[in-house]
């Protein structure tokens, strides 16, 4: 009966009609005739089922039917050791593999002969790199399976000599923020295969000098460059005679020949790196990345609020801007001097009278009016504040909210779009309050540091973002 079912559905899908719509209907009439059909099918441990049939010569709608009639067949095997997903993939119908991995995304992780996945496929093959991103937007953990030589994605991308495939992983490991994302780039950077090999021994060992550079300088936090495998070699041990590219990378990383070190065999776990700048920033972006939209929208809010806040500051600093010059002395050339204030215009006085403002306010401001020079005491729009000790600790912490505020707007944007229009936007902002700033000193020196200080903070954070090109999650 089994056999004879299996014979039935192969008669419906080779049949001599290419209607999508007659094979279908011929399905049903098949199962007019045995009820039990699907179940008689299941029960086969491995068996072309019809939807492996259907994969196998690219028929969409009815391989829809059958996912909807039997999900179950999606994860079965075949006598060759392929699941239809497999199928569909090795007879290049990449649209039905798009169709089914919209019904169900874990069908990236069915595993086949030698455990082999569909995303371990697409990374043998240059042909289906298009592939790569929307089968981890499906499913980020399937990044996590192996073969049965114990080969993360990233063994087989050089294994096959797929480097642009392994330089993509890289960097979506570095930039996926789901779930367990720390933790899985860390362990299978440092993978070990069943020789002991991590994916640095395998580069070193090809002597892609262009693919070791992208991995340490993307990955150095996490890549440990001493591990030892089977036969106590480090990637070290690994160097091509005459590489000295690869060798100064491998030597300002850190890395040592197997022999002098423990005769321990495997990675290491540094944990001091969980200490370093790079290493935390990842983290809070990682936390950022993963915040429900209810947690995103409050902490725009705040961080609209406080950019709000610390701009207005610089417009209406503590105690207030004067609204005029105060008293000033006057000079033009060949005459004496005069006394200057809003009230009585120029007074004419004695030239030996050359006193300027007051015991409170000693600062000397000069203008220039045509020919004339005013000194007063103090400027029109500069902070009345300007003298007092703790007005530079106001600026300071001012422009350090301003700046921590703009830059935490912009991690929280994750299109790519919206994220370079801020970005533009953001940079008129910042010449803006620079203008504020230098308005209420007076002193464009000052003004350049604060300043300075402000957007390399930004522009510091902003780099240990996820690019918003290479952002996959």
């Amino acid at each position: 009966m089994l056999h004879s079912a299996g014979a039935l559905s192969g008669v419906s899908l080779f049949s001599n009609t290419q209607s999508d719509d007659n094979n279908i209907d011929e399905f049903y009439n098949l199962i007019g005739e045995d009820v039990q059909l699907l179940e008689h099918i299941e029960e086969l441990p491995f068996v072309n089922t019809p939807l492996h049939i259907a994969a196998s010569y690219g028929n969409i709608q009815f391989a829809l039917e059958m996912m909807s009639l039997k999900p179950s067949f999606a994860r079965k095997l075949n006598q060759n050791g392929f699941s239809p997903i497999h199928l569909a993939l090795r007879n290049k119908y990449t649209k039905l593999v798009g169709w089914l991995l919209q019904i169900d995304g874990d069908l990236v992780r069915v595993k086949g002969r030698e455990r082999l996945t569909p995303l371990h496929y697409v990374v043998e093959n240059d042909e289906y790199l298009n592939l790569l991103d929307k089968f981890l937007l499906f499913c980020p953990d399937s990044i996590t399976d192996m073969t049965v030589r114990n080969e993360t994605a990233l063994h087989i991308a050089l294994k096959y000599n797929r480097l642009e495939a392994f330089q993509f992983l890289v960097g979506w490991l570095a930039n996926n923020s789901s779930k367990n994302a720390e933790f899985n780039e860390r362990k299978f950077l440092n993978w070990q295969d069943n020789e002991g090999n991590t994916v640095l021994h395998i580069l070193v060992s090809k002597n892609q000098t262009k693919a070791v550079r992208h991995f340490l300088s993307r990955c150095k936090e996490f890549v440990e460059v001493n591990c030892k495998n089977l036969v106590d070699k480090t990637a070290w041990d690994m160097l091509q005679e005459g590489n000295t590219q690869i060798r100064d990378m491998l030597r300002r990383a850190g890395a040592k020949p197997g022999s002098s070190l423990s005769t321990f065999n495997g990675c290491p776990n540094p944990e001091y790196q969980r200490l370093s700048p790079v290493f935390m920033f990842k983290s809070l972006r990682r936390e950022i990345r993963n915040f429900t939209v209810e947690w995103r929208n409050m902490l725009l809010v705040v961080a609209v609020l406080l950019a709000t806040l610390s701009y207005q500051a610089v417009l209406t600093p503590p105690g207030g801007v004067w609204q005029d010059n105060g008293l000033c002395i006057t000079t033009e050339p060949g005459s004496s001097y005069h006394q200057f204030s809003p009230s009585n215009f120029f007074k004419k006085i004695p030239p030996s009278n050359k006193t300027v403002g007051s015991s409170n306010y000693p600062k000397i401001i000069y203008l220039s009016q045509s020919n004339t020079t005013l000194a007063c005491e103090h400027k029109a729009g500069t902070a009345i504040a300007l003298e007092d000790r703790l007005f530079p600790l106001f600026l300071i912490c001012n422009t350090a909210l301003f700046s921590f505020s703009n830059s935490l707007i912009i991690l929280l944007i994750l299109h790519f779009h919206v994220k370079i229009l801020f970005l533009e936007l953001t940079i008129f902002l910042y010449l803006s309050y620079s203008y504020s700033v230098w308005t209420i000193t007076d002193d464009p020196s000052l003004t350049l540091a604060y300043m300075s200080g402000a957007v390399l903070h930004f522009v510091f954070i902003q780099l240990l973002s996820p690019s918003p090109c290479n952002d996959h999650t």
